[in-house]
């Protein structure tokens, strides 16, 4: 066998093998300081994995003092992160006072964090996994970038994850997906040190996944052995050596670690077993090494091994047609004294391991926070990557300005018509719009067509990274689905995990890439909560991106209670860095999504919006008294704020006496119910007021914020002044009945605002195919249950 050249010349790999082990002193020293020095009020683990940073030193030494440069952007394996840390810390990019602060309030935080973390950070890691494809996405995302405006400022997009994460099936949905097929600057290295947290890994892992990504079409590298053992495997009896090696379990591997150099010798000899006859082609290879260097010999893998990975780097780096596989074959817990343990996952070194460690690696007392001395040779590759990665001279192209996004565009609507409909009219209108049309970008998981994208796909074609032969070009079509470099929207496979994950990179396109995407998603509303994991992902990351869940609530009638979405309305009011909105009428589409893009020109402060949309036709008429009595650009503004006053209750019944006023107060699609209900009751002598909430979640902002500012003893600031237009003080008392097509949990906060009593309306159980009115009776939201509900809340008051 042939040993591989060497890329690093004797002192080169010196200086960075002297750089690795001051990583892992920094990162061990860091959750040691945490965890046993630090003082510790609350008497809780803080936690930190030493074990688990150690196994990523060597991979993370090589990529940022070596292969990569400033156009590269890395996703870090969650529990590396102290070794994240402490290499930030190397190139400068780390104030040092911040090293004690591993897991401490305004600290280093547990898991790499780009928002949180105080040095640089690509991609927040931490919900296992998602990590992984991340980067992924956002080479889509810059392969999109690139294509419509030539200019990006990334280039690479790696990847560390643990082995372990290739067990979640977020992984899997995403190396099948085609979009990532030809992205060939992407680069996933899996530390495959063969522990889980509570296992070891089954040997037969690595072959399966393999033969998975290969099926895939990605290209399979692997830094199985070090340099050490390779040269042993070209020693006569080199080749019985590898096979032993090769072929044993993970299990019989991770136990050798633990040994005795005598004791290595003899059980790698006997194959069979102890009592079993020894293997002479083994003994003669192993022949020249001593005992005391067995166990370094057998632990001599290819991901502690700079040269070999440096090696498998510049491999990966030469496929420019399929993204890349490494398998990094590494040690959990490598350099420390519990390597290789198998329950080391949450070990930590004792006072007086750490304490003999710190000595094996002449770290003085006193300077256990120390950086190379500016002199060395290791301060001086410090700096010289420093330098190289330093992103200051990367131009970002211009922000689209908020004002350039119009308030308004007036369009006419069909007289009745749904809000799912009104997004497709208005996204084809928006295509047209000058410096936004050609940077928004569609994404749905095969629902383009039933989510009323057609017209969109028709306007801006379908978005491939090379131009597809159009078969259909002599033949008389509805939907033009033609693939190519200029199209504007990214169809998935049936992956809502996929959806959220590409829509949270293309919203961080520009500070990824440089260039500032709008992007849009449709998802049919109940699988909202089947890509959570990723939505919160993206969310959590301060992405900017809109998605669109349609159809929602049991309004969708016949399609039946597995597509019957209840709970997305709470989660739209309870995620964070989330703006969610539920309109009935198209105008009210139409302002609420242009405030959306508006809100992803704002790189610091914008937010991502949800829009919940329904296929239920609504006569747009029910708006004109709002409109007369309001005016079209008061009411756009209390849309936007998140609810008006629909329907006065006294407009019908002049006369009606204080107990005799009740407050109706829905969302969406149910507008219509409340309203005939209104109707209704004012026969008998009942003021319904009809207040329509557009937002949920801006209103219980403003109430928050309005008893934040009670408990301080300060005046309610302006921007709760909605909730004085929604409930007058003359009215705040007034029973309320809520009606939403969604839990009925979700709007029952709105008792709590003036403590008026209210009876909660919604959908509590799972629906079932039927007709509207056959459902609505069902579930209890009828008109009927809203006039009952309505008289009980009055005998409430």
């Amino acid at each position: 066998m042939e040993q591989q050249r060497a890329i690093l010349q004797a002192d080169e790999y010196h200086a960075l093998d002297a750089i690795q082990h001051r990583v892992l002193w920094l990162s061990t020293w860091m959750i040691h300081h945490a965890n046993a020095l630090r003082p510790n009020p609350d008497d809780l683990k803080v936690g930190g994995h030493q074990a688990s940073s150690a196994s990523m030193v060597t991979i993370l030494t090589a990529l940022y003092f070596h292969f990569l440069n400033a156009e590269d952007r890395v996703s870090v394996k969650p529990h590396a992160s102290p070794a994240y840390h402490a290499i930030q810390y190397l190139l400068g990019n780390l104030e040092p006072g911040y090293l004690p602060t591993l897991r401490a309030f305004k600290g280093l935080q547990a898991y790499p964090s780009r928002t949180k973390d105080p040095d640089p950070v690509d991609f927040s890691t931490g919900s296992v996994g998602l990590g992984a494809v991340a980067p992924a996405f956002a080479a889509v995302a810059q392969d999109y970038a690139k294509k419509h405006f030539k200019h990006v400022t990334s280039q690479r997009f790696v990847a560390v994850i643990g082995d372990a994460e290739l067990d979640e099936g977020s992984v899997w949905e995403a190396i099948i997906d085609e979009t990532l097929q030809d992205m060939g600057n992407v680069l996933l290295i899996v530390d495959l040190n063969r522990q889980s947290l509570d296992r070891i890994v089954p040997g037969t892992h690595t072959p399966q996944l393999k033969q998975l990504f290969a099926a895939a079409g990605w290209q399979i590298l692997e830094a199985k052995y070090g340099r050490q053992l390779q040269k042993a495997f070209t020693q006569p009896g080199g080749s019985a050596l590898r096979q032993r090696i090769d072929e044993m379990s993970n299990e019989e591997y991770q136990s050798l670690l633990r040994r005795s150099g005598a004791d290595i010798r003899v059980r790698l000899t006997h194959p069979t077993g102890l009592k079993g006859p020894e293997n002479a082609e083994i003994a003669l290879a192993l022949s020249d090494t001593p005992d005391e260097n067995l166990r370094d010999l057998l632990a001599n893998l290819g991901g502690h091994d700079l040269n070999t990975l440096l090696q498998a780097f510049e491999q990966a780096d030469q496929c420019h047609d399929a993204p890349t596989v490494l398998f990094a074959y590494t040690i959990k817990g490598w350099g420390l004294p519990f390597a290789g343990d198998v329950m080391n996952h949450s070990m930590h070194l004792s006072g007086e391991q750490v304490r003999q460690f710190q000595e094996e690696l002449g770290i003085a007392p006193g300077k256990e926070w120390d950086t190379f001395a500016p002199h060395t040779s290791e301060a001086r590759w410090c700096r010289r990557r420093a330098a190289l990665l330093r992103r200051e001279h990367l131009q970002a192209a211009p922000l689209i300005a908020a004002v350039a996004i119009p308030s308004s565009l007036d369009l006419s609507y069909p007289g009745k018509t749904s809000s799912q409909e009104a997004l497709g009219r208005i996204l084809t209108q928006l295509a047209g719009l000058a410096e936004v049309g050609k940077r928004i970008v569609t994404v749905a998981p095969d629902v383009a067509v039933s989510t009323h994208l057609s017209g969109w796909v028709n306007k801006t074609g379908v978005f491939s990274p090379t131009t597809h032969p159009d078969y259909h070009e002599d033949m008389q079509r509805a939907l033009r689905w033609q693939p190519g470099p200029t199209g504007q929207h990214i169809e998935l496979g049936i992956s809502e995990m996929n959806l959220f994950m590409l829509l949270g990179q293309l919203g961080l396109s520009y500070e990824h890439s440089g260039q500032l995407l709008f992007p849009i998603g449709t998802v049919y509303d109940p699988f909202v909560c089947r890509g959570l994991d990723a939505l919160i992902y993206g969310l959590y990351n301060h992405t900017k991106m809109i998605f669109a869940g349609t159809p929602s609530g049991v309004s969708l009638s016949s399609e039946g209670g597995a597509h019957q979405s209840t709970v997305t309305a709470s989660l739209g009011i309870e995620l964070p860095e989330l703006n969610y909105y539920e309109p009935t009428f198209a105008c009210e589409v139409e302002w609420l999504l242009l405030a959306a893009l508006r809100e992803c020109c704002d790189r610091t402060e914008g937010r991502s919006t949800y829009l919940r949309l329904s296929t239920k036709k609504i006569e747009q008429k029910l708006l004109d008294p709002a409109i007369a009595r309001l005016g079209r650009e008061t009411l756009r503004q209390q849309v936007l704020n998140g609810g008006y006053r629909l329907h006065e209750g006294r407009d019908l019944v002049p006369d009606a006496q204080a107990d005799e006023i009740v407050q109706i107060v829905t969302t969406g699609a149910m507008v219509p119910e409340a309203l005939l209900a209104a109707q209704r009751l004012a026969r008998e002598g009942i003021a319904a007021n009809v207040l329509h909430l557009t937002s949920p979640k801006r209103i219980f902002s403003m109430l928050t914020t309005m008893r934040s500012a009670q408990r301080q003893g300060q005046p309610a600031p302006a921007e709760t002044d909605q909730l004085r237009s929604l409930f007058p003080k003359a009215e705040r008392h007034v029973p309320l009945v809520t009606i939403q097509d969604a839990s009925a949990h979700s709007l029952a906060f709105l008792s709590s605002i003036y403590g008026a009593p209210c009876i909660s309306l919604g959908v509590d159980e799972f629906g079932q195919s039927g007709s509207l009115n056959d459902l609505y009776q069902q579930v209890g939201i009828s008109v009927e249950d809203i006039i009952a509900a309505s008289y009980a809340a009055l005998e409430l008051d």
